[in-house]
C-alpha cells in the first residue's frame, strides 16, 4: 500500500515528461502583431531532471534564458519575464502556435517550425572570389528598414554609412542595406573601417551577426568579431577601431568560421539560431548579407567578395 503513492507520482511524473517532449528541441519562431509586421524570433527547450530549461531570441538584442515552462493540459507555458508568458500548442508535426501574454493581455501571435539541422560537409571546391559591391554605386544592394532615411552612399570605392554620431546622443533610425542577391554556403571576405565608438554588423543570410564595433565593452559578446551574444572574440582580442580590418567568413550550414587579419576568432563553431536583429527566421533558406545601418558612426566597407561551392 505504502507503493501506491510512490507509483502514482511517478506516473504523473511520466505523463507530464511525455507532455513536455513534443516541445523540446530548437524552435524557428515568427511573430504576427495585431498591426505591423511580423517578426522573427527563435526558442530553445531542454529537459533537465524533469525541469524544462530555455533560451529564447528576441526581436533584438541579445538571447537570455527562460524563467521558467511548465506544460498544463497539453499547452505549453513559457515564462519570460514576470509579466510575459507565451502560451503554446504543438500540432505533432513539428510546428507549434500559440498566443504572446503580457499578465492578461493577449499580444503577438506566434507560429514554429522546428529548426533544421543545416549539418552539411564542407564543400570540396569553391568558386573563384567575385564582387558584389563594384565600388561605384550601389547597383546590387537595397536599403532595408527605415528606408526613408537612407544613409549608405559609395564613394571613393568605399560603401559608406554616413550616419554620423552626435556628442551624447546616441544616433538610431537610419537604415541598414542588403543584397538583392541570396545565398546559401559561401566564403565572404569583407573589409571595414569602424571609428571609435561606432557599432555596425555583417549579418549571414540576414539572420546571424558578425559585430561590428563596439556597444561599450561590458560584454565581450558584444563586442567586435563576436558572434553576436553567442561567442565573444578569442580572449585578450582588441576591437582596434578606426583603421581597416579584414574579415574572412566562411559559412556552411549553421557552421561558421570566422578570420580577422589572418588571426582565427571562430573556428566552425555552430550557429544555434538567428541573433537578434534578424531580417526572418527562415533558417533552410538562403538570405541575403546585411550591414547594420541604423546604429551610429559612419562606417565604411571595401571589398567585399565572395565564394560559393563550385558544382
Amino acid at each position: 500500500m505504502l507503493l501506491l503513492p510512490l507509483l502514482a507520482t511517478a506516473l504523473v511524473a511520466n505523463l507530464a515528461a511525455q507532455d513536455a517532449k513534443q516541445f523540446l528541441g530548437r524552435w524557428d519562431m515568427t511573430a504576427t502583431p495585431s498591426s505591423g509586421d511580423p517578426y522573427p524570433q527563435w526558442m530553445e527547450l531542454t529537459d533537465n531532471g524533469g525541469k524544462i530549461e530555455g533560451k529564447v531570441q528576441p526581436r533584438g538584442g541579445a538571447w537570455h534564458p527562460i524563467e521558467g515552462a511548465h506544460v498544463d493540459a497539453g499547452k505549453l507555458i513559457v515564462n519570460l519575464s514576470p509579466t510575459t508568458t507565451w502560451e503554446i500548442t504543438s500540432s505533432g508535426s513539428g510546428k507549434i502556435s500559440g498566443i504572446e501574454k503580457h499578465g492578461s493581455t493577449e499580444g503577438p501571435k506566434l507560429a514554429g517550425v522546428t529548426a533544421p539541422s543545416l549539418d552539411r560537409p564542407m564543400p570540396k571546391q569553391w568558386t573563384k572570389p567575385r564582387p558584389i559591391f563594384d565600388g561605384k554605386d550601389l547597383k546590387g544592394w537595397e536599403p532595408v528598414g527605415n528606408v526613408d532615411n537612407n544613409k549608405w552612399v559609395a564613394r571613393n570605392g568605399e560603401l559608406v554609412n554616413d550616419n554620423p554620431e552626435v556628442p551624447g546622443q546616441k544616433v538610431h533610425g537610419a537604415a541598414n542595406i542588403k543584397t538583392t542577391e541570396k545565398f546559401q554556403d559561401f566564403k565572404l571576405h569583407i573589409e571595414v573601417n569602424c571609428p571609435e565608438g561606432g557599432n555596425s554588423g555583417i549579418y549571414l543570410r540576414g539572420r546571424y551577426e558578425v559585430q561590428v564595433g563596439t556597444e561599450g565593452g561590458k560584454l565581450p559578446s558584444h563586442e567586435m568579431g563576436a558572434i553576436y551574444s553567442w561567442y565573444p572574440p578569442p580572449q585578450g582580442a582588441e576591437n582596434n577601431l578606426g583603421k581597416w580590418t579584414a574579415f574572412d567568413i566562411t559559412l556552411v550550414g549553421r557552421h561558421v568560421t570566422v578570420l580577422r587579419d589572418g588571426k582565427m576568432y571562430h573556428d566552425n563553431v555552430e550557429l544555434p539560431g538567428p541573433t537578434g536583429g534578424a531580417l526572418d527566421s527562415n533558417e533552410a533558406e538562403p538570405g541575403p548579407f546585411y550591414l547594420q545601418g541604423d546604429h551610429h558612426g559612419v562606417i565604411a566597407y571595401r571589398n567585399i567578395t565572395i565564394s560559393v561551392p563550385k558544382k
